[in-house]
């Protein structure tokens, strides 16, 4: 069978969706891989892995619908040229505009995934802006149009559907929740590697909504009492987005020895390892975060919040605990119980990895996912 995937970002192909290309291949069938974002680099790696790379034009960010319909358009001769049995999107702009394009080429089967429902779904504290209150609207009809199209639809937690299809009464033919897009165990070993010495880790790009801020409030609350904890963050500034940390924040933070920011770091798993809590009190629309669900396979336990997507990761009080969204002492007060609490750092990390085996062990998930896409 030709089996088309439909992506943005090349990366996330060789990145997220190595496994599940090479369980098709394995099966047999012929995977073209469609993104609108790469280097040449990125296409020899799409290679290497046995898909055939198709480029093709995708306005991200932008809001211009002619632009869309001519891209839409372009894209459809692509898919009609190829002739699939199947088409795969993922991400929110190719699954809106994937499908409508598999559509105008009269695929047969077409399938979409969205791995969370992102920023516009996202609730800030000081409400949201009017612009992103218009781009929500406008997302809003477009999958109005696009989802009702599809023949399944895959949600990674099972908040989304409700939120998104439930609240807009928008119908689709069928629904199904993967449960987190999976990890190859093999590249996070599990480790019992534990210091005398608590630290907590924070892993995600430095933005408000992944909780960065709250991280570090909760950070200062804990060293008033035990000032030789360590707090590591590992992650980029975005000096695109608002609410990210500045750079000069930062730094004020590292030399007042808040916490500790190695930089661009390779070997993430390392870090992980060297760890003894993995915190992150994200209130973003994730799918189900991956960064958690590494942690949680190398055995670390979990402080993170009660949101959709995050809440996936933790059995409160098992592997971890699940706090408020913007509660910083909620925080504090989960990471001192670990610090005067050092033997449960050892067993709720044991219950992380249990979890993380039975929920996000790639070889699994891949294989739910290929049953749900019938191939």
């Amino acid at each position: 069978m030709k089996v088309i995937i439909v992506g943005t970002v090349a990366s996330s192909f060789y990145g997220f969706r190595a496994d599940l290309i090479r369980t098709l291949l394995k099966k047999g069938h012929q995977v073209y891989a469609f993104t609108s974002e790469y280097t040449a680099e990125d296409l020899k790696k799409i290679e290497k892995l046995g898909a055939t790379p198709i480029t093709y034009t995708l306005n991200r960010g932008g809001l211009n619908p002619l632009a869309d319909i001519i891209a839409t358009y372009r894209l459809s001769k692509k898919i009609k040229k190829i002739n699939p049995d199947l088409l795969f999107s993922y991400f929110s702009k190719p699954v809106i505009f994937g499908t409508l394009a598999a559509k105008l080429a009269k695929a047969p089967r077409v399938i979409g995934m969205l791995e969370g429902l992102g920023y516009t779904f996202t609730e800030q504290p000081e409400g949201l802006s009017k612009k992103t209150q218009l781009i929500k609207k406008i997302q809003v009809f477009l999958y109005k149009i696009a989802l009702p199209q599809l023949d399944q639809l895959i949600f990674l937690n099972p908040d989304d559907p409700k939120d998104l299809l439930k609240k807009y009464a928008i119908q689709v033919k069928k629904v199904e929740v993967l449960g987190g897009i999976g990890l190859n165990l093999e590249h996070y070993k599990y480790s019992t590697n534990f210091t005398s010495d608590i630290s907590f880790i924070f892993i995600a790009r430095l933005l408000a909504e992944k909780g960065i801020h709250d991280y570090i409030e909760a950070a200062k609350i804990v060293k008033e009492k035990y000032p030789l904890v360590k707090f590591i963050v590992l992650g980029a500034i975005d000096k695109e987005a608002l609410g990210s940390l500045k750079e000069e924040e930062l730094a004020s933070l590292v030399k007042t020895n808040i916490i500790e920011y190695p930089g661009h770091v390779s070997n993430v798993s390392e870090w992980i390892e060297n760890s003894s809590v993995f915190v992150l009190p994200s209130y973003y629309r994730e799918g189900v975060p991956r960064s958690t669900q590494e942690a949680m396979a190398i055995g670390r336990a979990i402080i993170t919040t009660d949101v959709p997507g995050c809440r996936e990761t933790v059995v409160d009080g098992v592997n971890g605990f699940l706090v408020p969204k913007w509660d910083a002492e909620a925080l504090a007060e989960k990471m001192i119980y670990f610090i005067e609490h050092p033997e449960q750092v050892r067993l709720m990390g044991a219950e992380s990895y249990k979890i993380a085996v039975e929920k996000f062990d790639a070889e699994k998930v891949n294989q739910r996912l290929v049953n749900i896409l019938g191939l």
